[in-house]
């Protein structure tokens, strides 16, 4: 990505969640966005942002155990649903930035974002190999689960079953997967 970007764009920096290489409160607040799930050490990982961040730390990301249940996962995927993983970051969230607002987050039906649950009425996408490879959730599943999976989806969807189960979401112009954005106001130090 850093290779893509234009000429004159301003200077990349290489790093980690759990090493940010940029100074203590750099920044008036730090931003984490569909990544918590890939952090080898999510504690240490908060406890950076907090590190650079001045006044406030917002994080974007999607619990699986608040919203609608996402049907690619329930029916096709169930290993990317992992509910202690998902209540585990709740809670070191929760541990190490403190005190948190949280706001819910319902996804337009035509979401262009490429993330995850983008597709939720447009199961068709989830075939679609180019789709795919933008979204890091598939790489955290073996490739024979995957193809099990799609294959699964790909009958169901010429069957009609899909559809029969599933087919209201095509209908509806919003839908509340589990998405929200976490506020963390940090207090100045005295």
């Amino acid at each position: 990505m850093i290779v893509q970007r234009p000429p004159g764009s301003a200077r990349a920096l290489r790093g980690s969640a759990e090493s940010l290489p940029v100074a203590d409160r750099s920044f008036d607040a730090a931003l984490a966005v569909n990544t918590l799930h890939h952090w080898d050490d999510l504690a240490a990982g908060l406890r950076e942002l907090r590190r650079v961040a001045r006044k406030r730390i917002v994080i974007f990301r999607r619990d699986g155990q608040k919203g609608t249940p996402l049907w690619l996962v329930e029916r096709y995927l169930p290993v990317l649903a992992e509910p202690r993983k998902s209540a585990a970051i709740a809670e070191t969230i929760e541990r190490e930035v403190g005190l948190v607002t949280e706001i819910p987050i319902a996804l337009p039906r035509d979401c262009s974002d490429g993330l995850f649950s983008a597709y939720w009425a447009r199961p068709e996408a989830y075939l679609d190999g180019n789709i795919r490879r933008n979204i890091s959730n598939f790489a955290l599943v073996s490739e024979p689960e995957l193809a099990q999976g799609l294959e699964r989806l790909k009958a169901d969807l010429e069957s009609g079953e899909w559809d029969r189960r599933y087919g209201d979401l095509r209908s509806l112009p919003e839908l509340d997967l589990g998405h929200r954005i976490i506020v963390a106001e940090l207090a100045l130090p005295s």
